[in-house]
């Protein structure tokens, strides 16, 4: 079983199109969304939830009013600003305990807090794992690792080929629980000087732990001048060969019906991106 997740560095550079069309393509695979904070993968795919569990992560203080004496000192103190009127907001509170130490009447306890769900649901295409983080919410990297723990035990389970994962965007601890240990990353980034910054941004994160990187440069012919450039420095970097994707009102429309842009259109952008599935599948030995 290989596992192969792909990255973009920032958003919009068309990530989750790609991985739709993956998801099409691929036989004999589960799939996974690890962008937890803002996930859209479930949008193209249309799954029917089979499974929804509740992911706890972290802890928020709680105080009893029977207790408290008012006496301000955890107001006074917190960091935060999270508590007010001797409550506490339960979105500015970071879950440090520290109010609960300084407390002279121990009226102020922590309770595990609910953070999010995480679910296992049926696609056309296979299974899919994925999640979703509560509203201000943080431990993502937490939730993206359960993710990926959860589609691993499918996989073996089925006895997949591969897992096709969809990343977060940027190069925090999402992207790095998303990435760490997988077998392939695929960077896929535009021809704007934003592009080129957060690619570079990313392969430095993928060099870091060790995991080749294939990179797919979108929309190219909006901008050859800058996509020349992009390849010129995958060059220097000895990375993969890159995948030139160009711009298609395709795939737009292939989202407004909801369905891969593959399916959609038979033309030369659905045969490029069917020979880039095909060179992933190279490069992971199958």
């Amino acid at each position: 079983m290989k596992e192969v997740v792909v990255l973009s560095g920032k958003g919009g550079t068309g990530k989750t199109s790609i991985v739709g069309s993956f998801a099409s393509l691929a036989k004999n695979k589960v799939l996974a969304d690890c962008d937890v904070d803002a996930a859209d993968l479930h949008l193209l795919l249309r799954p029917e939830t089979q499974e929804k569990n509740e992911f706890w992560s972290g802890q928020a203080a709680t105080i009893d009013e029977d207790k408290c004496t008012q006496c301000g000192l955890c107001q006074e103190l917190c960091r935060f600003n999270a508590i007010k009127d001797y409550k506490v907001d339960p979105i500015s509170c970071e879950g440090c305990g520290f109010c609960s130490h300084i407390c002279p009447a121990d009226a102020i306890t922590m309770k595990d807090n609910m953070s999010g769900h995480w679910f296992i649901s049926k696609t056309r295409y296979g299974e899919l794992v994925h999640a979703r983080l509560g509203i201000a919410e943080e431990n993502s990297g937490k939730l993206v690792a359960l993710v990926r723990q959860k589609a691993r035990e499918l996989a073996d389970k089925k006895k997949a080929d591969y897992i096709i994962s969809d990343g977060p965007p940027g190069i925090g601890c999402p992207v790095i629980s998303s990435l760490s240990g997988a077998d392939l990353a695929l960077l896929v980034t535009e021809p704007t000087l934003s592009g080129i910054h957060d690619l570079e941004r990313v392969y430095e994160v993928c060099r870091h732990f060790n995991v080749p990187a294939l990179v797919c440069i979108n929309k190219y012919d909006i901008n050859e001048s800058n996509a020349n450039k992009i390849e010129d420095y995958c060059q220097q970097q000895g990375m993969g060969t890159v995948t030139r994707i160009p711009y298609d009102n395709a795939v737009t429309e292939a989202m407004i019906h909801g369905i891969p842009v593959v399916e959609y259109s038979h033309n030369g952008l659905s045969s490029k991106i069917a020979a880039l599935w095909d060179k992933i599948v190279n490069k992971l030995g199958g």
